[in-house]
């Protein structure tokens, strides 16, 4: 299996090396800073320091690891646009907490689409719909039908894009689908299989318990269909066009100069793909990194806003 994933990497590192090749010699001459917009020992943070690490390694910079947790990165970013774009501050986040904040109250906050340089990606997060083993229905549909016709299942989701979702399925099918919030995705794990929950949304805790029957897939709740389970098909395939899909991205206050940007560019890139995060990120998400690049995460992040937005509406 790693050794697929890793294969895969490298396909994607190979996309991405015609953008980088062109960078120029710019080294820093004092500690760069990564901020993460969460606190330490979660999964955001294990992935920004392993990173450091393999920048300190492989290029020998000093990568100081801050965490500034709040609003799921908000507050990060909140911070980050008025930081010198000189490229000593760079910034951890994920994608789908942020377009969130943007799309329900930007006017309030600090920044906008357009505050940041959008560097990298690192991975997008397995997220699936999920249910025990043993549940009567093997997808969304059959859950929904089945939903109507036994008072509503109740369905676990532990962030506010997870229940947008929810809504938009029981909007959808009249499904009855009770949403109830959770603080993690153990709880949730415990959740389903404790025979509390017939449904939640995971972001990758459910792997573990996938090969063993005690839980099963019925979809998967990113746009494509993921490398550890490709026989489970999308909610898009399913006949739902929505998605959710989590993906942690790195930034820099907007206007680095060229050679500042390029430099930095191709340091992320080696670092994401190197061998020790290749290895991590695939433990970590059972999927390997994959970075899109400056063009790349800034699309991800301009082409996110308006989906986010339409998922309220689906969800409304």
């Amino acid at each position: 299996m790693i050794k697929k994933l890793l294969a895969a990497a490298g396909i994607a590192a190979l996309s991405f090396g015609a953008t980088v090749a062109s960078a120029q010699d710019w080294t820093p001459k004092q500690p760069i800073t990564l901020q993460i917009g969460f606190g330490a020992g979660g999964g955001t943070d294990t992935l920004g320091r392993a990173i450091a690490a393999s920048i300190e390694e492989t290029n020998g910079w000093d990568i100081i690891v801050e965490n500034v947790p709040g609003g799921g990165g908000v507050a990060m970013f909140s911070r980050l646009v008025n930081a010198k774009p000189d490229g000593y501050t760079l910034a951890m986040g994920v994608n789908t907490p942020v377009l969130m904040g943007l799309a329900t109250r930007g006017d309030s906050l600090p920044f906008k689409i357009d505050s940041f340089d959008y560097m990298a990606t690192v991975v997008t997060g397995p997220g699936a719909i999920v249910a025990p083993g043993n549940a009567p229905y093997n997808t969304v549909p059959e859950m929904a039908a089945y939903s109507k016709e036994n008072d509503g299942v109740v369905f676990g989701y532990d962030a506010s894009t997870q229940l947008m979702l929810i809504n938009a399925l029981n909007k959808a099918d009249d499904a009855g689908f009770v949403a109830v919030p959770h603080n993690s995705g153990a709880e949730l794990v415990q959740g389903l299989l404790g025979g509390n929950l017939g449904a939640a949304y995971m972001g990758g805790a459910h792997i573990q318990y996938l090969e063993s029957g005690d839980l099963k897939m019925l979809a998967v709740a990113t746009e494509h269909r993921q490398p550890y389970s490709q026989e489970t098909t999308s909610l898009i395939e399913q006949g739902y066009p929505i998605s959710v899909a989590p993906v942690f991205y790195i930034a820099a206050p907007a206007g680095l100069p060229e050679d500042v940007h390029a430099a930095i560019a191709k340091m992320l890139d080696d670092a994401i793909n190197s061998p020790a995060v290749t290895k991590l990120v695939s433990n970590m998400m059972h999927v390997p990194p994959r970075n899109e690049g400056p063009d790349g995460t800034k699309h991800l992040m301009v082409d996110g806003l308006p989906s986010i937005l339409a998922l309220i509406e689906a969800g409304k």
